[in-house]
């Protein structure tokens, strides 16, 4: 199994500088650190990975080097959400839907029509306020990882072999969603079925009709080819792929405030940044598969579907916690 390394020229054991005076100066002891994620590194989550990685090199002199291991070579992120808690993965970018496994709150961001439109999911995920929300939820609820920071993989969209233009072309169709309560109270207030089953199985299924439909952002759908057994994309816009990264406490407790430090500064870039260019890639993705004949259905009549999610998202928020209500307020009062 090989990682995806970024800047191996640094993975010698130990760095050695000089001074200006010519005198050597003191090695540093170069740490290698595992980040995980299930998805291609051509994807948002590599873009993230990207980022966080260059900039802890740079604020820890090279001293702090993360391995990256996308496609799932370390796992899904259920398993991978295990594997961090027990210290066998020092990192992880996980869906906050995936998160809801081991703290059941995150669903709040699985809430359908929370983010009302692109730019709106950018701004809602880059500010503070969120950040700091859903990071105080998974330090009350979860204590063997520590949340850095909040980032997303753009908006989700339905696809299958079917254009749905309103909600009644959904009804009894047969859906693979991300298993949690909130996309099990969602998707049959539209007559439609759920369906559980692991990302990676989504392709096959699709294939032979085990699913109808899937659903996801427009690059993962690129990046994965499920366009190839699922040509038609209706750009519902339901819900956000809001996602998270996380550092295994084991680690965490182990190191110095110093180190800790360029970790949440490099978490920042990643809020920072990430977002936007992940929106970014989502257009390019359309334009390519626009290209290769894929179809997209853009004049999908919302008005159905959000006339059944809104009487549900102050009840769902209700249901899972104090901490969901707090992060829906200030998702909607985020311009």
């Amino acid at each position: 199994m090989l990682a995806y390394r970024i800047r191996a020229a640094v993975a010698s054991v130990v760095l050695y500088g000089t001074t200006m005076s010519g005198v050597p100066a003191l090695a540093v002891e170069v740490h290698h650190y595992s980040l995980g994620y299930d998805q291609p590194h051509t994807t948002g989550y590599g873009v993230g990975a990207d980022l966080f990685a260059n900039k802890l090199s740079d604020l820890s002199h090279g001293s702090m080097v993360i391995d990256q291991f996308p496609g799932a070579q370390l796992g899904q992120e259920p398993q991978m959400l295990q594997k961090v808690r027990t210290g066998d993965i020092d990192f992880i970018f996980s869906s906050t839907a995936n998160a809801a496994t081991i703290s059941p709150e995150s669903g709040v961001l699985s809430i359908h029509y929370l983010f009302r439109s692109e730019t709106h999911l950018v701004h809602a995920i880059g500010d503070p306020r969120l950040v700091g929300a859903v990071r105080e939820m998974f330090t009350d609820t979860v204590k063997d990882a520590h949340l850095l920071t909040v980032l997303t993989l753009g908006l989700r969209h339905l696809y299958g072999k079917k254009e749905i233009h309103n909600i009644a072309d959904i009804r009894g169709l047969k859906i693979r969603v991300q298993a949690t309560p909130t996309e099990d109270a969602m998707f049959p207030a539209y007559g439609a079925q759920t369906v559980h089953m692991p990302f990676g199985s989504v392709y096959t299924s699709l294939q032979t009709g085990v699913v109808d439909m899937a659903e996801n952002g427009i690059n993962v759908y690129d990046t994965n080819k499920h366009y190839e057994v699922a040509p038609i994309m209706s750009l519902t816009g339901h819900e956000a792929n809001a996602n998270v990264l996380l550092v295994s406490s084991k680690l965490w407790n182990a190191l110095t405030d110093e180190q800790k430090g360029w970790i949440e500064a490099a978490a920042k870039e990643v809020a920072a940044k990430e977002p936007a260019a992940a929106i970014a890639l989502e257009a390019k993705s359309r334009a390519k598969l626009e290209k290769l004949g894929v179809k997209f259905v853009a004049d999908v009549d919302k008005s159905g579907f959000i006339k059944a999610a809104e009487p549900l998202q102050d009840k769902i928020a209700a249901q899972l916690g104090p901490h969901a209500v707090k992060i829906l307020e200030i998702c909607r009062s985020i311009q």
